[in-house]
């Protein structure tokens, strides 16, 4: 594989402010290759760490300021990111972290232990962006946590069959124990009502993440608050479209259509005037 065929691909939003595009492109360069590495092509279990370990060479190569051993381009790129805008190679290693999990590990015992595989999955982008932008400040770092986190999980809730093809079940174990559902269940697609109880308990803990942090969007200035108040509102909307389904994810993966952008972009419109989150969310005490 190319490492440099996401050069030219389009990452950044028309909201982001013009000068964050170019190295953002570059990290979701970096990132996207490295999960490509970890989920993509026919390689070995020992292949695919070899170049993870190859990844991690080039990330040494640029804290010691030398070139790297390694695809050299891309890294010589990413060398140039981190010195302007002063960026920690410690989320870069937390993601390659994550990479190594996704070779093996396909199963989550329970909550915590899927929280911490988002703490390395997600989090370091939210953490990347706002040393970009000078706010990494210990209040910004955890609100983007939030975010993120509840966005992964967003994801796994909408992918439940797409992921049990790949043999993979995101839904912690102790979960599916508690609610009484089987692995038997999901691969059969089956929405009764001990899955209905398992996937709006999972619901509530993601959007009541997702609002925890919805703060920052409103700390953030310019295009960058706004696109987060969409990631927000654009969260709950799935959330919504999945109650909404009956949380059958299995037979239709919910989506967003045009009239749910319009009510995302409207929601998220409110919340930067009004300085207001304005989602409800339900009591999740005792759950976590």
């Amino acid at each position: 594989m190319d490492v440099d065929h996401y050069e030219d691909f389009p990452v950044a939003s028309v909201l982001l402010p013009k000068a964050l595009r170019a190295p953002i492109g570059i990290i979701y360069q970096v990132v996207r290759t490295a999960g490509d590495i970890a989920d993509e092509g026919d390689w070995s279990p020992a292949e695919r760490r070899a170049r993870l370990a190859d990844f991690r060479a080039g990330l040494d190569a640029i804290g010691q300021q030398r070139a790297a051993p390694v695809h050299p381009l891309l890294f010589g790129k990413l060398a140039g990111v981190v010195a302007q805008y002063k960026l920690p190679l410690a989320p870069f290693y937390e993601l390659l972290h994550a990479c190594d999990q996704d070779i093996d590990t396909r199963r989550f015992a329970d909550r915590a232990a899927l929280l911490d595989y988002c703490r390395r999955s997600a989090n370091p982008v939210g953490h990347l962006m706002l040393h970009l932008i000078g706010a990494a400040t210990p209040r910004n770092l955890a609100d983007a946590d939030a975010i993120c986190t509840a966005s992964q999980l967003i994801g796994f809730w909408l992918d439940v069959a797409a992921d049990w093809k790949k043999d993979r079940v995101y839904l912690p174990l102790a979960d599916l124990q508690r609610f009484k559902v089987s692995e038997a269940q999901i691969a059969q697609g089956v929405v009764d009502e001990a899955w209905t109880q398992l996937m709006s308990y999972e619901i509530d803990f993601a959007r009541e993440m997702l609002v925890r942090g919805a703060p920052l969007a409103l700390r953030i200035p310019g295009r960058l608050g706004i696109e987060l108040c969409g990631a927000v509102h654009g969260g709950v909307r799935f959330l919504q479209r999945i109650e909404q389904a009956g949380y059958d994810v299995f037979h239709e993966r919910p989506v967003l259509n045009t009239f749910d952008w319009c009510v995302v972009a409207m929601r998220s419109l409110t919340m930067r005037l009004s300085r207001r989150v304005g989602v409800q969310t339900r009591s999740i005490e005792g759950n976590a």
